[in-house]
């Protein structure tokens, strides 16, 4: 006796507004008799945080916290009209005869999430409390790098619930991958943010020369040593999309007059990702990184000898412009560091956008128009300080730090989102779809086979 779900979609990756759909095969060698089977569409994250050790705490050395961010139900078994016949009986059960028998099922996925109530009774035994503080914002994507502390997992799932209560249910579990749609993208504009240093060049020590035995010895002729800066810039607002090239400008530019050339000797791009993991009090920030580009030896001439002063010299862009991006919140660069946006590329459709812009038509009353800003406009951004070395902070082994009131997130208002009213009507989206990968970890929090009343 077994139970399984079969995908029409097997691997990939699904979004908002797509499908997903198959059927539930349930093999009995024997006849049996059910309440009911049920096929859910689940979303749940799970964080888990030890205490601190310094920390005094009378009960719990573990924090867990559970959320259903996503809960859809389908009744397959009994149908329809099985239960219009047994309308009106109570703690009514059914019976299947030998056989394989097959349900088709098909969900939905929407924009936002849905918080639901952890039914499990092993999570409310192991959490120490309920969390009621819930924020309606969009669905996140799948998570599965911190095996043990955190994830966020989608999955279908099935129940075949048997009438005798000391007799195990059938159940399974599919999993699957989500990486939601981006959010509206502004218009394109030419302006820039960025980040810039300075950089001084020490002076050259000249080296003695002897040109003769009576002779005093004289220093070689040295120029002015460089005094430079250099800026890294993006598209503002900075907003990169994954597996696409990096929009990066490098730019460096000579803030003195010098006949010194130049030469860029080595160049590096690292992609930093910074994930804020929560457990009711408790707090801690696991980062992960990804060199995008490492570039050595290069021994590249910038400008010339007679290159002015405050002239801009953009290095070659296709020492980056050939990898793409990764999934990761932050950029940082190796002499430059500039927070970012990073979108999933999976570019929401034209039927959305238009239903969104006759809403906020609708809901806004008419003002005169603002004057929009200059697309002349200089880059925006930061002057980075002058470079000083900075102490070593642990991040993925630093232990976990009480967050008190303060230093939690408000429960304010959601960011501007889609709303699941409009995908009634709006089909999956049709533009392209990249494949991404996630990185392999250890059974996941909860997957592990749970036992039945009186089983072993």
């Amino acid at each position: 006796m077994s139970v399984r779900i079969h995908l029409e979609k097997v691997g990939g990756v699904f979004t908002n507004l797509d499908t997903i759909s198959g059927k539930i095969v349930l093999n009995l060698t024997r006849e049996e008799t059910f309440g009911g089977i049920t096929v859910k569409l689940e979303c749940e994250s799970r964080t888990r945080l030890a205490t601190p050790r310094d920390d005094r705490r009378d009960r719990y050395d573990t924090e867990l916290e559970v959320h259903k961010l996503l809960y859809k139900t389908l009744l397959l078994f009994p149908t329809p009209d099985l239960l219009k016949l047994t309308a009106g009986t109570r703690g009514a059960n059914y019976t299947l005869s030998a056989g394989q028998h097959e349900w088709p099922f098909r969900f939905k996925i929407p924009f936002n999430n849905a918080c639901a109530p952890v039914n499990s009774f092993l999570d409310r035994a192991e959490m120490a409390r309920d969390y009621h503080r819930h924020v309606k914002r969009a669905l996140p994507p799948s998570l599965s790098g911190f095996p043990g502390e955190a994830e966020i997992r989608y999955y279908v799932k099935v129940t075949a619930q048997r009438a005798a209560f000391y007799k195990e249910n059938f159940r399974a579990e599919q999993n699957f991958r989500f990486f939601p749609i981006e959010p509206i993208r502004p218009p394109p504009n030419r302006r820039e943010a960025f980040a810039r240093r300075q950089f001084q060049f020490a002076p050259h020590i000249p080296a003695l020369q002897k040109t003769g035995i009576f002779r005093k010895p004289s220093a070689s002729e040295s120029g002015v040593p460089p005094h430079i800066s250099i800026d890294g810039r993006l598209p503002d607002p900075p907003i990169l999309t994954c597996n696409e090239p990096l929009p990066l400008r490098v730019l460096v530019k000579k803030l003195n007059e010098t006949t010194e050339i130049l030469y860029l000797s080595s160049f590096q791009i690292v992609l930093i990702g910074f994930t804020n993991i929560r457990a009711y009090d408790l707090s801690r920030t696991e980062s992960s990184s990804w060199v995008i580009a490492s570039k050595a030896n290069l021994h590249v001439a910038l400008g010339t000898p007679s290159t002015p002063a405050n002239t801009d010299m953009e290095i070659d862009r296709t020492l980056w412009s050939t990898t793409p991006l990764l999934n990761s919140p932050e950029l940082a660069m190796q002499t430059l560091r500039m927070p970012c946006t990073i979108y999933s590329g999976i570019r929401p459709p034209r039927a959305l956008l238009d239903e969104m812009a006759k809403q906020q038509s609708l809901s806004q009353p008419s003002t005169a128009a603002a004057a929009a800003p200059s697309e002349e406009q200089e880059p925006t951004g930061e002057e980075v300080p002058p470079y000083s070395p900075e102490q070593p902070t642990s991040q993925s082994g630093a232990r976990p730090q009480p967050s008190g009131p303060s230093a939690a997130p408000a429960p304010d208002e959601p960011p501007p989102s889609y709303e699941d009213a409009m995908a009634d009507d709006l089909g999956p989206v049709d533009g392209p779809r990249r494949e991404y990968e996630q990185p392999n970890s250890a059974p996941v929090m909860g997957d592990e086979k749970r036992p039945s009343l009186f089983g072993r």
